[in-house]
């Protein structure tokens, strides 16, 4: 699971990905699910069979609190074996005692460019000592940015030379609250199918042929999206498919929708006039449509005088919609 604790961060990192809606504000996110409760956070980890967790931001530790309140919540709900790691530009030594004696596993830290060719001078030295000597695993997550080879293998240096258990290099990639900032520096994307920076990811695999002891790891936009997300959602897909979704091999749900403004009156006649079972259609306030059986709605959409479509969606809490397809317009 992702949780994001907040959308708060005394960083202005230029790259930042993060959305429009969560970025500078005190958001607080379960996967796509916005929260207000740690509880609710534990619901949603149940949904998707969660085996560990992500904490991140933002940057988790400018709300420890919250973020302490749910490491202990996930570890007392699901055990010793739920992994969880954040990741923090935060080197302040209480909060990372405090996340430590919750339980965290992992701390990953994510130092400002300016200081990565001098990390041995900076608190972060201090910072992943005293992660360590209080029993976490401890590495360093930097975005591999073209044009900063010198910096990053200076990064890597240092994290070889503190023992660190590993260095995660992320390919750049452009979202929308950071691409004028991208495009200012003359970055280009990859290719038509990637938001992938160019030269990033061949950066990135140069650098795993560095030779250290600490383990280099390197993930791709693609890998991200295409392997991690849709790994995510599938488990949470398997969960809480209804009756009148078919689950495809991405993940995604496909259902019938009929779009009208008297849901229960349209829901009642339906079952009457076509004999649809009452598991075979849904009334979705939230989006004012009834969702029904796809292969039913493709059989009476002919006989309808309201909007219909097969509609596809990712199996998340937005219900975030891929594609959708007319079966009857008005």
């Amino acid at each position: 699971m992702v949780l994001l604790v907040t959308g708060r961060c005394d960083r202005r990192c230029f790259y930042c990905p993060l959305s429009a809606e969560k970025k500078g504000t005190d958001a607080f996110f379960a996967n796509e699910r916005r929260i207000s409760t740690t509880g609710q956070a534990l619901e949603e980890a149940q949904l998707m069979d969660a085996l560990g967790t992500g904490v991140t931001g933002g940057d988790p530790l400018l709300e420890v609190a919250r973020t302490v309140d749910a490491i202990k919540a996930l570890k007392g709900r699901f055990g010793k074996s739920h992994q969880i790691h954040l990741y923090t530009s935060q080197t302040d030594r209480r909060k990372i005692e405090k996340v430590a004696r919750a339980g965290l596993d992992e701390i990953r830290f994510h130092p400002p460019i300016s200081q990565w060719s001098t990390l041995e001078k900076t608190p972060y030295a201090d910072a992943v000592a005293r992660a360590r000597k209080v029993g976490m695993s401890v590495g360093l997550e930097l975005p591999v940015i073209p044009g900063r080879e010198n910096d990053l293998v200076a990064a890597i240096k240092f994290a070889d030379d503190a023992e660190l258990d590993f260095v995660n290099l992320n390919e750049l990639e452009f979202s929308e609250t950071n691409w004028k900032s991208l495009r200012a520096l003359s970055l280009e994307v990859r290719d038509d199918v990637s938001a992938g920076v160019k030269g990033s990811e061949r950066l990135g695999l140069d650098l795993l042929k560095l030779e250290t002891d600490v383990p280099l790891h390197y993930c791709s936009a693609a890998f991200k999206d295409g392997v991690q997300l849709r790994r995510r959602i599938m488990r949470r897909a398997r969960n809480v498919r209804r009756p009148h979704e078919i689950l495809t091999k991405d993940g995604t749900f496909l259902k019938g929708v009929i779009e009208t403004d008297y849901l229960s009156a349209t829901s009642a006649w339906l079952m009457r006039r076509f004999g649809i079972p009452g598991n075979l259609i849904w009334s979705n306030p939230s989006k004012k449509r009834l969702e029904i059986a796809p292969w039913v709605l493709e059989e009476i959409a002919g006989d309808l005088d309201v909007p219909s479509y097969i509609v596809e969606e990712y199996p998340t809490a937005d219900g975030l919609e891929v594609e959708r397809t007319p079966l009857r317009r008005r």
